[in-house]
């Protein structure tokens, strides 16, 4: 019996192994709302041009609505035999309205057929997502705006440094979702051409009409070179490179939630709702979302590595490793939308313990940065002699198992003569958070200014939306 799909070609049909490896629908199917656009899109563009006929598009579109009625209600039979989701609709439009379904596919061909596709399917994905970040960026920020005078300390190497404030904390992840944000939106850009009408790799001899296709689907224009149209795998690279990064700012925020929920800082609270128990231990509450946010990256960031590994040595144009492109793209652009909104609860969810934040930012001798500043401001000390006498201070504090509030003057000027009791003023946590002005820094009306500026765009973005 000749293979059903390639025609007089192929005498018999592919051995069990050989469909077992080229079979993509099992992932594939995914892209059926975009294969279903772009084939009314051409087919339309074909009717437009008399390429094929307005009664044979107009039948073609009913059938390719029904094909879509179909799969959204879960009545329509998917075959490996048939490989993946073109042939899949193209063989039941067959079924559906006879011999004019096979005019589809003039002046097209997989190749581009499936860049067309999956393209639509990863702009419309990175739509999703910034919506996403988003609503993460707005938690964020109404979470800094109720704690921006909520002490907390600081670290560098996970050591304490200089105290900051919770809300302060909480900006610098808007930050990084803004850039975020930017990476998907630049890539957005760059992706949005249109390939379909560069056909197998040279274009076509029909006198098609590439402009209106592409316009059809909301790309901006078509792409330019038949060859790279359809061997391009950039887009999907570039949304992956995104990912991965938007990613690790989220396993970031996880590790941290993961670290403040613990008994030994005990710096925040997450609800029943994120976390989970344990089957031997009564009194466990683990932060599992937080944990599962935090794994994500792998599988996020190694979907970048599997396909730049799969694209490097190819020759152009199309080969069949590049149909390893979908797959973890999917898995890990859906991950990535699974942890944004895990995250975006989280941060809705965590309760800052104020009292025990601001203990935690006195110890560590954290103020000590704002002596030595002390020191070259009143006392005119150059920076390195201040650290140095600074440090010296410090060692007093640390031997006597005290805080740097609490050495005496008397001990102070032992190490530098000319300290007054005026230097008691720049050792307190929150004298030291409110003395940060400068912009960017953590005083608690910058970090109020801050958060209301992010709140009033995001909320601006909203309305536009």
């Amino acid at each position: 019996m000749s293979n059903r799909m390639w025609g007089g070609r192929f005498a018999e049909g592919p051995d069990a192994i050989m469909e077992e490896i080229n079979a993509s629908i099992d992932y594939d199917r995914k892209l059926y709302q975009q294969d279903i656009a772009g084939s009314k899109a051409h087919v339309h563009m074909l009717a437009a041009q008399g390429i094929v006929s307005a009664d044979d598009a107009e039948t073609i579109a009913k059938g390719l609505d029904t094909i879509l009625s179909e799969i959204e209600a879960g009545t329509f039979t998917f075959s490996r035999a048939l490989e993946d989701i073109h042939m899949n609709i193209e063989a039941r439009l067959a079924d559906l309205i006879g011999d004019a379904a096979g005019r589809l596919h003039t002046a097209r061909s997989r190749n581009d057929q499936v860049a067309t596709d999956f393209r639509l399917w990863v702009r419309d994905t990175m739509d999703t997502l910034d919506h996403q970040l988003h609503d993460l960026q707005m938690a964020l920020a109404e979470k800094a705006e109720a704690h921006a005078g909520a002490v907390m300390p600081g670290f560098t190497h996970l050591q304490s440094a200089q105290p900051v404030t919770f809300g302060h904390h909480m900006l610098a992840y808007v930050e990084m979702l803004a850039r975020d944000r930017g990476r998907f939106s630049d890539a957005r850009k760059r992706m949005n051409e249109c390939p379909l009408g560069s056909a197998a790799l040279a274009g076509t001899s029909f006198p098609i009409d590439r402009e209106a296709t592409a316009t059809a689907l909301g790309f901006d224009r078509p792409t330019a070179n038949s060859l790279d149209a359809v061997a391009d795998r950039d887009f999907v690279l570039e949304a992956l490179a995104a990912a991965s990064i938007t990613a690790v700012h989220l396993s970031r925020l996880a590790e941290e939630i993961v670290l403040w929920c613990s008994a030994q800082f005990g710096f925040v609270k997450l609800s029943d709702k994120f976390t989970t128990g344990s089957s031997i231990m009564p009194q466990k509450r683990n932060p599992d979302a937080a944990e599962l946010v935090r794994a994500k990256t792998g599988r996020i960031s190694g979907a970048l590595v599997g396909l730049l590994t799969v694209m490097k040595g190819l020759p152009l144009a199309y080969s069949k490793d590049m149909q390893e492109d979908k797959e973890q793209a999917f898995d890990a652009l859906s991950n990535l939308s699974l942890a944004i909104a895990a995250m975006t609860g989280m941060v809705g969810d965590m309760e800052p313990d104020v009292t025990r934040l601001k203990k935690a930012a006195g110890s560590g001798y954290s103020t000590a940065t704002d002596l030595a500043d002390w020191l070259v401001r009143v006392l005119g000390v150059p920076f390195r002699r201040a650290h140095h006498i600074t440090g010296s201070i410090v060692g007093i504090a640390s031997a006597k198992g005290i805080e740097l509030h609490k050495v005496s003057l008397e001990e102070m000027r032992q190490v530098e003569a000319g300290i007054t009791e005026d230097v008691y003023s720049v050792l307190s946590v929150d004298k030291s958070i409110k003395s940060r002005t400068s912009y960017g820094g953590t005083a608690p009306a910058n970090v109020r200014k801050q958060a209301r500026h992010w709140l009033k765009q995001l909320e601006k973005e909203a309305a536009g939306h």
